[in-house]
């Protein structure tokens, strides 16, 4: 099986975002890919808050959503929407960061709502309260297809250990990751983990990135990557925009789970603790 990141640095109008990621899409379906995703925040990145709010729409009105839809038909491939930042139904301003698994007809086939919402103070002036406007998700989803069983989360989950802890013992293969990391967050903790991820649950992790500097100034990390049950990185998309790709062999996953069988291994504990002094 042959999976692709794409990485590019997501625009504050999503028609300039598209004009970036259909060209990539297509020469990624030329290249062999059976499953492409895209970043988080696939078709917008806005520092104005009203910008991103007219320009995103929801799940029904979303001109991004549709245009994928239709691109992922017209190549009849599997295309995983890193995330969408939607307009939530409730019509009271928040909104929700959901990534869309589109099947080769161009129907959603998974939806999942991004849990775990980025509250940061990361120094020099940066910081960030995503639980402020978005609506966390509370459901985690494993998407199953006739690829493989997909375990969907976003970014920011990533430092949550127990929820792909979750997916893998369900029977999730590919453990997929779209983000928009800092640079700052990135340059520190972003291989770190996602090998973590790969290791600790004998998983294959796809993590598309943004990358670049975005509207506003934010600057994202970038380095997309494919990772292998044993922590091996078969494919890291560096900085600059463009597509990483890697063929994988399901066939791995049961081998490198009995060589080191953590997933069935666990056991049960309880915790004790010392008195004060």
């Amino acid at each position: 099986m042959r999976l692709a990141n794409l990485q590019y640095t997501a625009r504050p109008i999503e028609a300039e975002t598209l004009s970036v990621i259909l060209p990539l899409l297509a020469e990624a379906c030329a290249e062999g890919a059976d499953l492409v995703a895209l970043p988080e925040c696939a078709t917008i990145m806005a520092k104005d808050r009203n910008t991103l709010m007219e320009e995103a729409g929801n799940e029904a009105t979303s001109r991004g959503l549709s245009t994928l839809r239709e691109a992922a038909a017209r190549h009849q491939r599997w295309l995983l929407i890193g995330s969408l930042l939607l307009n939530a139904d409730s019509g009271d301003g928040q909104m929700v960061n959901r990534s869309l698994l589109i099947s080769p007809d161009g129907a959603i086939h998974a939806r999942y709502d991004k849990i775990h919402m980025f509250d940061a103070e990361l120094g020099d002036g940066q910081h960030y309260r995503e639980s402020d406007h978005y609506i966390p998700g509370t459901t985690a989803m494993l998407a199953h297809t006739p690829l493989a069983t997909i375990g969907m989360t976003i970014c920011y989950d990533l430092r949550f250990p127990g929820l792909y802890r979750t997916l893998a013992e369900a029977g999730a293969q590919i453990l997929a990751v779209p983000s928009a990391f800092t640079r700052v967050t990135g340059a520190a903790h972003w291989q770190t983990l996602l090998r973590a991820r790969a290791i600790e649950n004998s998983c294959f992790v796809m993590a598309p990135a943004q990358t670049g500097t975005h509207d506003g100034g934010r600057q994202t990390w970038g380095h997309s990557l494919i990772i292998n049950p044993w922590g091996e990185i078969l494919a890291d998309g560096g900085e600059a925009e463009g597509i990483s790709m890697a063929d994988i062999n399901l066939a791995d996953l049961p081998k490198a789970r009995h060589r080191i069988p953590s997933i069935t291994g666990g056991r049960a504990f309880t915790l004790s603790e010392t008195e004060t002094d």
